[in-house]
């Protein structure tokens, strides 16, 4: 597939000040992280597997085929850097995943009866509702 040591070597990160409350602490401390990724430059995957990230992220994508992700959920740097690399990996390997192809089944007659009948007792019911003709 792809080795996530060397894919971790073509990541960066810079870490920023984050948004919210937190009060003087937010003010001070740059705990958010924010990954970069050059789809297009990289040197791990192969071209298939390039045309395949391509597409799967494309709106996820700036225009130079670099991937942003950010991470500011704990007051912690190293703790939002291990978080930010788990989600990288997880979105990789997500659009790297071939699905299967579906084959199709031939529903058994046992279970197109049972729906038949289910919509002939329906029907009945509902004939039954309606007002008696009398002539």
């Amino acid at each position: 597939m792809f080795s996530e040591a060397a894919l971790i070597q073509e990541l960066q990160f810079k870490a920023v000040r984050s948004s919210g409350a937190g009060g003087q602490h937010v003010n001070k401390v740059s705990s958010k992280i924010e990954l970069s990724f050059d789809l297009a430059n990289s040197l791990v995957f192969t071209e298939n597997q390039k045309e395949r990230l391509l597409v799967k992220l494309k709106h996820r994508l700036t225009n130079n085929g670099v991937l942003l992700m950010q991470c500011g959920e704990s007051r912690s740097q190293h703790k939002n850097k291990d978080l930010i690399i788990k989600r990288f990996f997880a979105l990789i390997k997500a659009s790297l995943a071939v699905p299967k192809k579906r084959i199709r089944t031939k529903i058994p007659k046992s279970v197109i009866r049972k729906r038949l009948k289910n919509k002939k007792n329906l029907s009945d019911k509902k004939a039954n509702r309606r007002k008696p003709n009398l002539d």
